[in-house]
Formats: C-alpha cells, structure tokens, sequence
C-alpha cells in the first residue's frame, strides 16, 4: 500500500469512526455462535456494497487463518479493474470482540478497528455474510466462487430486513481457471 492509499484508508476510517456515534440504525444482530477454527480459510466474495479500495475488484478472495495470540491474520486479495488487472493485497488483522465469535474489530491501521459483524452463515459454514451497523458495508462471501441464484436473491431479502439498500449491492465478478 503506497502513502496516497493509507492516508485515504486512514481519512475514511477516521470519518467511519467518527460517524459511527451518529448511526439511527438499531444495532446489527450477529449470528448465535461462530466456530472460528471452521470459519477460518478463503471466502470468495460473491457481492458487496464496496468501500473505495474494492470499486473495481474481480476474483476478490478474503483469508483468514487463526494466530496462536487469538487475533486473526486476514489476506485480502483481488485484481483491479479486470481479471488481468493488477493484483492488489491488503492484511488486516482481526480481533474477536464478543464471547460467541460473531463480532470482530478489522484493523488495517493501528489503532482504528472497524466493525465486522457476522450476520448470518449456513450451518455448513459455506455462505456467510458480514454487515455492519450502519449499513454502510456488507459483503455476501462463500467457500466458492459463486452461488445458487436463489441463495443470492435469499441473502439479498435477509438483507433488506436488517435495513440495508440492496440496490447498492454489487456482485463481485469471479473467474477461475
């Protein structure tokens, strides 16, 4: 990440701080339980409502693996602008903030950690979807690069009734050799 990029990622995430007190949304309800050992590995992000860094991003892949600390050590990769674009990589590190694993603080810059909030995930741990409180973000994610259309319309109608905007969704161009 180049000096330009992490002072735009450390401005947004200033004003994400800062407006975080402001939010008129009830608060995001996270799923019952996650088993982070089964949660762990890549995602394949299906759809989002992207923040500035994923606008353009085809084959976005999130990792995450568990450190021997608790935290978690995330990879996030995709290319920009085309699946023969350049490949961006970006390593956040998660923090686990509630006793049923569902709630996360992502840090990218010390020692601002955004909200990361598993909002829902299938019971075999092949679909989830984070969200945050402000309904700012949300990324539909699962273990393959693309899922049964009536899933995704499922997901898509769980989210409007936790308040989300679905017409800002995009999906995630995806394309595996």
């Amino acid at each position: 990440m180049n000096r330009r990029q992490l002072r735009h990622l450390a401005l947004a995430s200033l004003v994400a701080v800062a407006a975080t007190g402001c939010a008129s949304h009830p608060p995001m309800p996270t799923v019952e339980h996650v088993d982070l050992e089964r949660y762990m590995g890549d995602w394949y992000v299906i759809a989002n409502i992207p923040t500035f860094l994923e606008r353009g991003a085809h084959n976005a892949v999130e990792s995450y693996s568990l450190n021997p600390d608790g935290t978690i050590a995330t990879v996030f990769t995709f290319r920009k602008d085309g699946f023969d674009g350049p490949e961006k990589r970006y390593t956040p590190r998660g923090f686990v903030r509630s006793d049923n694993n569902a709630e996360w603080g992502m840090q990218f810059i010390w020692p601002i950690k955004a909200e990361f909030l598993i909002i829902y995930l299938d019971e075999n741990y092949t679909q989830t979807v984070i969200g945050r409180s402000k309904r700012d973000y949300v990324w539909i994610m699962a273990r393959e690069p693309s899922i049964p259309e009536a899933d995704y319309q499922r997901i898509l109608a769980f989210l409007a009734e936790q308040g989300y905007d679905t017409s800002e969704i995009e999906r995630v161009p995806q394309r595996w050799d």
